[in-house]
């Protein structure tokens, strides 16, 4: 049919007009100062050939999950997955999702119910928001990081009877690389009675030993959830739900992203596995050679009278404003002419005039690789 809807061609067509219009590109072998695979697991061959022994000693010789948990998908991978994670990231129980997408629209269009209040960080990811926008609360969000503002808006949503109030914050910000202050955050929702959610997509796998930021901060009994992620720091795909048993049984029958789907496939459940296990055995190594190019780069910032540009960051995402996305587009676009791959972040992604480079470290990227990065960056927009 070639007909198609006018509404959605004016659409369409605005976004050519902002600049902003997106499209599918495949990777093109340029250094990576993109992807979220922060301890280049995504390209550790061994994770494939553990994968498949833990397929062979179980003797699942299955391509798919062939339906949804409830029905044939919850194979005995999903069970020792769960198992693990809570072993490893100290919580009382997991659940695993098909994505961090499904698992933050499960949570928070099923948790919060009719009365309640869901108060969120002004920059948590689009999945919490579409999970927020299915959901039957209340919701508002809070300045960005701004302990004294969501105080004010707790104080407020207080005053309704038989209600909850959810805190939704993320660990590391996916746009701004920065992190709340966790610990006062905690005492804030302790004192007050509230539910404190933390999104750890960014953060699975770097801190507290291969675990996330609230388990390095030692504020599990503080925390309601937190969501964590295998398609970053993990090289895999997937993602959990951690909390106490009410929550994850609470899930399984209201959750409708876990209820409605397929099930992730026995192997990909053997591959997160064989992460971990990786990551047990390596991973210091792997999250040491990642903290050292953090400071490399932050270093380097400095020393090329960079760091005004720079969104304040110790985390793997460093994040260079450069208002208008005609102009960071150009940017990125000679970036990769020089060979390396530095995406470009428009509005409405982040808001206009905050249009950046996105640079994400890795373990992987050298020393010479950040200094070229940088110069070429800073000769590019003096």
């Amino acid at each position: 049919m070639s007909r198609f809807p006018k509404k959605l061609a004016q659409k369409l067509e605005k976004r050519k007009v902002d600049d902003s219009l997106r499209v599918l590109s495949e990777p093109k072998g340029l250094i990576d100062f993109s992807s979220n695979d922060y301890l280049g697991f995504s390209k550790k061959t061994q994770f494939h050939d553990s994968a498949v022994e833990f397929l062979e000693e179980r003797k699942l010789h299955k391509n798919g999950a062939a339906g949804s948990r409830l029905l044939t998908g919850n194979h005995i991978l999903y069970r020792e997955l769960e198992d693990f994670l809570v072993t490893h990231h100290n919580s009382q129980s997991a659940l695993v999702f098909n994505s961090g997408y499904d698992a933050n629209i499960g949570f928070f269009s099923s948790v919060p119910q009719r009365g309640d209040t869901i108060l969120y960080d002004e920059l948590v990811h689009a999945s919490i928001r579409d999970g927020i926008k299915m959901s039957n609360a209340k919701s508002y969000k809070f300045k960005h990081n701004n302990i004294d503002n969501l105080n004010v808006h707790i104080e407020r949503s207080q005053n309704r009877n038989d209600s909850e109030i959810y805190v939704v914050t993320e660990s590391v910000f996916s746009m701004d690389g920065d992190s709340h202050d966790l610990k006062a955050l905690t005492d804030l929702c302790t004192k007050k009675n509230c539910y404190l959610i933390v999104d750890e997509a960014h953060a699975t796998g770097i801190y507290g030993n291969g675990k996330d930021l609230v388990s390095q901060l030692g504020l599990e009994e503080s925390v309601f959830a937190r969501i964590i992620t295998f398609g970053k720091a993990l090289g895999n795909h997937g993602a959990a739900v951690l909390g106490n048993n009410d929550l994850k049984t609470y899930l399984v029958n209201f959750a409708r992203s876990l209820i409605y789907t397929t099930a992730l496939a026995p192997h990909a459940v053997a591959s997160v596995l064989s992460a971990y296990r990786y990551l047990e055995s390596y991973g210091k190594e792997e999250s040491s050679r990642l903290k050292e190019n953090i400071k490399y780069f932050k270093e380097k910032v400095q020393l090329l009278n960079m760091d005004a540009g720079f969104i304040e960051s110790d985390s793997a995402i460093h994040c260079l404003v450069l208002t208008g996305n005609e102009k960071v587009k150009q940017v990125s676009k000679y970036l990769h002419a020089e060979g390396f791959d530095v995406k470009p972040i428009l509005s409405p992604t982040v808001k206009i005039g905050q249009e950046r480079l996105r640079f994400c470290l890795h373990s992987y990227n050298t020393k010479e690789e950040i200094s070229r990065v940088l110069s070429i960056t800073r000769n590019l927009i003096k």
